[in-house]
């Protein structure tokens, strides 16, 4: 299994409508594409931003390709991203993994 994950950070006064927006894009659009196993979204405030980690799990890298196409180290943006000050990192992590469960429950006390 691979795990792809993105990051971006939108200014929080656009914190819910982004939020709502990631839902019916990034999250969709992975769990829709044949080969995704599981998608999960964590946000997190940290000063006037919000910050938004997208990690899909996958079975193979075919899959993540038929989302994110021939260059899948790259992120996935989409048409509106700007209307939210959406701040995107222009690439992802990607790195192979032997669990789907959700990476955002580490269960770690920091």
């Amino acid at each position: 299994m691979i795990s792809r994950t993105w990051h971006g950070c939108v200014p929080l006064v656009h914190k819910q409508g982004f939020y709502d927006y990631e839902l019916i894009t990034g999250v969709v659009e992975t769990k829709q594409t044949i080969g995704n196993i599981e998608t999960y979204l964590e946000v997190i405030d940290q000063g006037d931003y919000a910050h938004f980690f997208l990690c899909s799990i996958w079975e193979d890298m075919a899959g993540i390709k038929k989302f994110a196409g021939n260059t899948p180290e790259i992120a996935v943006t989409y048409p509106k991203d700007a209307e939210f000050g959406l701040i995107s990192d222009p690439l992802v992590i990607m790195q192979e993994v032997t669990s789907a469960k959700n990476p955002f429950e580490s269960g770690m006390d920091l």
